[in-house]
Parts: C-alpha cells; structure tokens; sequence
C-alpha cells in the first residue's frame, strides 16, 4: 500500500509543483523572480515535508487528503471556481511584476512567506487532531465528532488555515492585483462551510450539538 501512495503522492506533488511554477513564471516573462522562487519555497516545502510524515506515521491519512472528488454538485462548482481563483490570482500576480503596475516592498513579501509557513504549522496541528479529516464533505465509517484543540475554539480550522495560506500568497508575489483576486476565496469557502454544516448536522450523530458547543466557524469572536 505505502508504494502505491508513495508513487500518488509523488506524482500529485510533481504535476503540482510544474503546474503552479507554468503559472507563476510564464506571465512573469522570466525566471529572474525573487518573489516567484520564495514562494515556490515557501509553498512546496511544507507540503513535501507533510506528506513524508503522513507516509511514514498516517498513510490512510494522507490517502485522504490525496482523494479530492467531490459527490454533491454544488461542492464541485465551488471546487473548480477555487481553482480558478487560484490561477487567476497566480498569473495576474506574475504578469503584474512583469508590467510593474503595482509594487509591494521586499519586506511585506517576505513577511507574508513567514505566515503562509504559520498557516501551514496550523494546518499540521488539524491534521494532527483530527484522523477523519477528508478533501470531500462525507461522513466516514466510526467517524467522531472533534471539539478539542483548535476545534473547540471554531468549527473549521481547516478551513482558517487555508484561507490564510491563499490570502497571503499573492503577497509573496508582491501584487496587489492577485490579493484583491484572491479575496474572493474566502466567499467561496463560506459557502462550503453552510453545506458541509448542513450536510453533517443530516448525518454525524452529535454534530448539531457540537455547533450548539463551538459558535464561530473560521475566525474567534468574529465569525
């Protein structure tokens, strides 16, 4: 089994990896871009370290989180416009440095990488506190309802990490432009959170009462 995953997820990272520098270097117009290669550090790093760690101590875990096909219609729509958002907001950050329509100082750009490395420690401590968690809404067979740790303060800190991971790449980037792209991913994943609540109060025995417990769903004391 561990060969298997092995090769998916070394063959997810890779595509990954060529897919995301085709968008962050062909509208830059060169390879000459700091801000472009801190990101793919920044970016890619994390994630390779994950994935070894998951390999080696939670295989069904990573297996998981490699698994991304949604059932239910609408959550497939709000997917594929992710994905859009992100590329749209790559290639506009890259082809804003090439056209030097905004500017962002070098230091914001590397104070943005240092939270996009903060959003993924958070994202290792979810991925720590929850074995059920999944890419798609579902319920899964044995599957508890977690309300400790980061749990117990909001609902989908998943989601909380994500959201500061994506805000803060076209940061990196240097681009205002790609930012204000970017914004819109936040909607998006309030959207999937309103399902994926209904969705789990329908069908997680105890979930109805969790939401009872935790009030905010991605931010303390905000939302």
């Amino acid at each position: 089994m561990k060969k298997r995953l092995f090769a998916e997820a070394l063959a997810k990272f890779l595509l990954g990896a060529v897919l995301v520098s085709l968008f962050v270097f062909l509208p830059a117009g060169t390879l000459d871009y700091i801000n472009g290669w801190l990101f793919m550090a920044t970016m890619f790093s994390p994630i390779l370290i994950i994935g070894i760690i998951l390999l080696r101590k939670a295989p069904k875990l990573l297996e998981k989180r490699l698994n991304g096909n949604e059932k239910e219609r609408s959550q497939q729509q709000i997917v594929k416009l992710s994905g859009l958002v992100f590329i749209l907001s790559f290639s506009l950050s890259s082809l804003d440095f090439r056209l030097k329509l905004t500017y962002l100082p070098l230091i914001v750009s590397i104070s943005a990488s240092v939270v996009l490395l903060l959003s993924y420690a958070l994202y290792w401590e979810v991925l720590r506190e929850n074995e059920f968690l999944s890419r798609t809404i579902e319920v899964q067979e044995n599957q508890l309802v977690i309300d400790s740790g980061l749990y117990g303060i909001v609902r989908h800190p998943m989601y909380s990490s994500t959201t500061l991971m994506f805000l803060s790449i076209p940061l990196v980037l240097g681009s205002l432009i790609g930012f204000a792209i970017m914004l819109i991913y936040p909607f998006l994943i309030a959207a999937r959170i309103k399902q994926e609540e209904y969705f789990l109060s329908e069908n997680l025995p105890g979930y109805k009462e969790y939401l009872q417990k935790v009030r905010f769903h991605m931010i303390p004391y905000i939302w």
